[in-house]
C-alpha cells in the first residue's frame, strides 16, 4: 500500500469506526437476539436458537396491523407528497416577486416541533363535548355530517394520519424541488420557446428529465421515512396505538421493547429485521427503477 492510499484510509477511518459502532454492530447484535428464542431480558439468558421469534411476529394480529397501516401511509403519502411538491416547486420557480419569502412560508412547517403539528391537527379533527372540530363544522356547511377524524372509523382516522404525513413532509420535498428547478440550464427553455413547444411538453421533455435524479431521490428517502413514521401517530392517536388500531412498524417495536406488551426484545429484533428486509427490498426496487428513467 503507498502514501497516498493510506493518507485515504487515516481519513476514512473516523467514518468507519463510526459506521462499525453506531450502524454495523448494532446490525449483528439484532439479528443474533432476532435468533435468540425464549430470551429473558433480566437474566440475559434464552434456551433455544431458530426462527421462533420470527414466526411469532409475522402471525401477531398486532404486526398484521401495524404493517397495513405502514402500507396504506407509504402507498398514499408517498406518491401524492411528492406530486404536490413538485406542483408547488414549479408554481414558486416561476413567481418573481416574494419567491424567497413564499420559499420561507412553505418550510415552516419542516422546522416545527412533530408534536405541535399534531396538537393543532387534532383541534382540527377531534370532536369534544364543546365542538366538532373546525373540519367538521365545513363538512357540516357543506351540508355533510359530522365525523370523528381521531377516535372514530378506521377509514377517517388513516385519513387525518395520511393527511398530517403529507402536510410534516412536504416543505423538506418542496425545498429540494425548488433547488433542483432553479439548477436547470435556462438555454434548454429558450431554444424550445423559439421551437414553438407548449409549456406543456417543456415541463414533460426537459423540466421532468433534467430533475429526475432529485424526483427519485424524495421518493427513495420518502418510502424510507414513511416505513419509519411512528411520531405521527404518536401525535394524533397517543401512545396506545394498538388500542386505536394505528401502530406502525416502528410503533410495534417500541411497544415490544419499552410498551405495555414490553419486555420481548427477541420479538423486538425479528421485527426491526423484517422491516430492514422490507426497506431495502423496495429501495432496491426504487434504484433499478431510476437507472433506467433518470436522467444524469
Amino acid at each position: 500500500m503507498d502514501k497516498k492510499s493510506r493518507r485515504a484510509w487515516l481519513y476514512l477511518l473516523p467514518a468507519i469506526l463510526f459506521v462499525g459502532f453506531f450502524m454495523v454492530y448494532p446490525l449483528i447484535d439484532v439479528s443474533v437476539y432476532s435468533l435468540e428464542e425464549g430470551y429473558n431480558s433480566a437474566s440475559q439468558t434464552f434456551f433455544g436458537v431458530g426462527t421462533f421469534n420470527y414466526s411469532y411476529v409475522l402471525h401477531d394480529h398486532y404486526f398484521l396491523q401495524a404493517v397495513k397501516n405502514t402500507f396504506i401511509l407509504v402507498i398514499v403519502t408517498v406518491p401524492l407528497s411528492a406530486g404536490i411538491a413538485l406542483l408547488i416547486a414549479s408554481g414558486l420557480n416561476s413567481i418573481k416577486a416574494l419567491k424567497k419569502l413564499f420559499q420561507t412560508i412553505y418550510f415552516l412547517p419542516y422546522v416545527t416541533n412533530t408534536l405541535a403539528v399534531g396538537l393543532v391537527f387534532m383541534i382540527l379533527f377531534k370532536k369534544t363535548a364543546y365542538t366538532d372540530g373546525l373540519i367538521n363544522l365545513l363538512i357540516k356547511w357543506f351540508g355533510g355530517g359530522s365525523v370523528d377524524f381521531i377516535d372514530g372509523p378506521y377509514w377517517a382516522k388513516m385519513f387525518v394520519l395520511c393527511f398530517y404525513t403529507i402536510w410534516v413532509v412536504m416543505p423538506f420535498k418542496v425545498l429540494i424541488l425548488t433547488s433542483a428547478l432553479a439548477s436547470v440550464n435556462p438555454q434548454y427553455y429558450a431554444a424550445a420557446r423559439i421551437d414553438g413547444t407548449s409549456k406543456p411538453r417543456i415541463f414533460r421533455k426537459i423540466t421532468l428529465p433534467m430533475i429526475s435524479p432529485m424526483i427519485f431521490y424524495i421518493i427513495i428517502t420518502g418510502f424510507i421515512g414513511a416505513f419509519k413514521a411512528y411520531s405521527d401517530a404518536v401525535a394524533l392517536f397517543g401512545t396506545d396505538l394498538n388500542a386505536a388500531e394505528m401502530n406502525t412498524i416502528v410503533g410495534y417495536i417500541y411497544d415490544m421493547l419499552y410498551g405495555n406488551s414490553g419486555g420481548y426484545p427477541s420479538y423486538a429484533s425479528a421485527a426491526a429485521i423484517v422491516l430492514l428486509l422490507i426497506v431495502l427490498t423496495i429501495t432496491c426496487i426504487n434504484t433499478m427503477v431510476s437507472k433506467k428513467h433518470t436522467y444524469y
